[in-house]
């Protein structure tokens, strides 16, 4: 038993590295979270499986114009009566006490053993109309995944870097705080010194106050980010992204670049064109309702000596099968179907348009953040500056206390607005990328950026 502590202690000593390398954070950087993304992410999966169903139904159709061949086989119980005219011979069956016609009746028990097969010949176009339908139909499966996996990866980047911006602000809360606790100490040295009034040292608790508010929401928001971040990338032990906030000083290429590449490759207007496909292909179908079809047709029956007296032994032919009259409208249906075309078409031109304005929108964003962000750096020196100068002339009295609160919290503001202004720019650029079918390539947009938030 005294060997007990000591083996508990070897176990707990070895299974604790384990137990806390489960627990810790998952560093990331940006293209591995990606990865992680679109190896984990139920939505992206989802559409996959959508793409596999339709691929099937679409190799299902390739084999219409095949025969069908089907085997029946029926077991029956039947009675039947034939009359036979005797004719001439009719008056000397008379005289015998013979009826005419003489009546046979048979009851007896049969199988039949039947097969059959029909080959289409010409269906009026219906069975094209249906293989064009089902590629269609996977056309637009494969753009639903990639749009899938395009609001996956803009999600991403908003939690991804929402998380560094919540962090960032934390920093920039806790230092705000810090300085403002120097500067309470400071103003309680000062007023017992009676250098300075109560009411100043009370302007400065206040602030402080505010301050540790602001603080303990930034607490609040970073949790939150880390469980968004977290979800989305199925780590439950948290993730610790190692990529940093920033921005490319360099501007982007012309926005007539991305809008072409919008037009391009945009999932979105594939699924709208692949829309369009299935309802041309359902002209098709309905056009083939008003037109006749030609099958040949084939009937073999393996048990020859108990079949009925009307079953052929076997049998061949050709046929035409054409509907007069239906009860429902079948040109009308051909009108809906155009009508559907046109719908298709019509949503196809307006999403075109509404993308153009999305592209120019968000390229704007971008090119606006990023020349905020810039614009902020000569703003944060000032600001740093400020606080400096304001600190020194209120320790010589040449200052009041919210002169130092002011110049406090202005720093601490402009550099949570560059931060923001950071944020803004990579949010701006995901939705840049998106818009123009390129969000896969955002690792590279993002190792461009010479600016960064330590």
């Amino acid at each position: 038993m005294r060997f007990l502590p000591w083996s508990m202690l070897c176990i707990v000593a070895f299974a604790s590295p384990a137990f806390t390398q489960d627990v810790l954070p998952l560093p990331l950087d940006y293209g591995a979270a990606q990865e992680r993304l679109l190896h984990r992410s139920d939505a992206i999966e989802a559409s996959a499986a959508n793409i596999r169903s339709k691929e099937a139904q679409e190799g299902a159709t390739r084999t219409l114009g095949r025969p069908d061949i089907d085997i029946e086989a029926q077991l029956l119980e039947y009675q039947k009566t034939l009359y036979l005219p005797l004719g001439s011979l009719a008056p000397v069956a008379e005289a015998f006490g013979i009826p005419d016609p003489l009546k046979f009746r048979q009851e007896r028990t049969s199988t039949r053993p039947i097969v059959t097969a029909t080959l289409p010949i010409y269906a009026g176009g219906q069975i094209s109309g249906t293989q064009a339908g089902a590629r269609a139909q996977v056309a637009q499966a494969k753009a639903d995944r990639d749009i899938a996996i395009d609001d996956a990866l803009v999600q991403l980047v908003r939690a991804y870097y929402g998380q560094q911006l919540a962090e960032r602000a934390l920093g920039i809360r806790r230092d705000v705080l810090d300085g403002l606790e120097r500067h309470v100490a400071d103003a309680v040295k000062l007023e017992q010194a009676r250098f300075i009034s109560r009411a100043q040292r009370l302007q400065a608790e206040v602030a402080r106050d505010d301050a540790a508010r602001d603080y303990a929401q930034a607490i609040s928001d970073l949790a939150t980010a880390n469980a968004a971040l977290a979800g989305i990338l199925r780590a439950p032990a948290g993730v610790r992204p190692i990529s940093p906030l920033g921005v490319d000083s360099q501007p982007l290429a012309p926005l007539a670049t991305f809008k072409a590449a919008a037009l391009d490759t945009h999932p979105q207007l594939a699924r709208l064109r692949a829309l369009e496909d299935q309802a041309e292909a359902g002209v098709k179908i309905q056009q083939s309702k008003l037109r006749p079809t030609i099958y040949g047709f084939g009937q073999y029956n393996f048990d020859r000596r108990n079949s009925l007296l009307t079953d052929p032994d076997w049998s061949i032919g050709v046929g035409l099968k054409y509907k007069l009259i239906s009860g429902a409208g079948r040109q009308q249906q051909v009108e809906a179907a155009r009508a559907t075309v046109e719908q298709a078409d019509a949503g196809l031109r307006e999403a075109r348009t509404q993308l153009d304005i999305g592209v120019t929108k968000a390229w704007n964003d971008v090119e606006a953040a990023r020349k905020r962000f810039l614009l902020l750096d000569s703003a944060l020196v000032s600001a740093d500056e400020n606080v400096r100068l304001q600190t020194l002339s209120y320790r010589e009295q040449q200052a009041t206390s919210l002169d130092v609160v002011d110049a406090q919290l202005g720093r601490g503001r402009a550099r949570i607005q560059r931060a923001q202004a950071a944020n803004d720019y990579v949010q701006a650029l995901a939705r840049l990328l998106s818009m123009s079918g390129q969000v896969d390539r955002m690792p590279e947009y993002l190792s461009r950026a010479d600016k960064v938030i330590p």
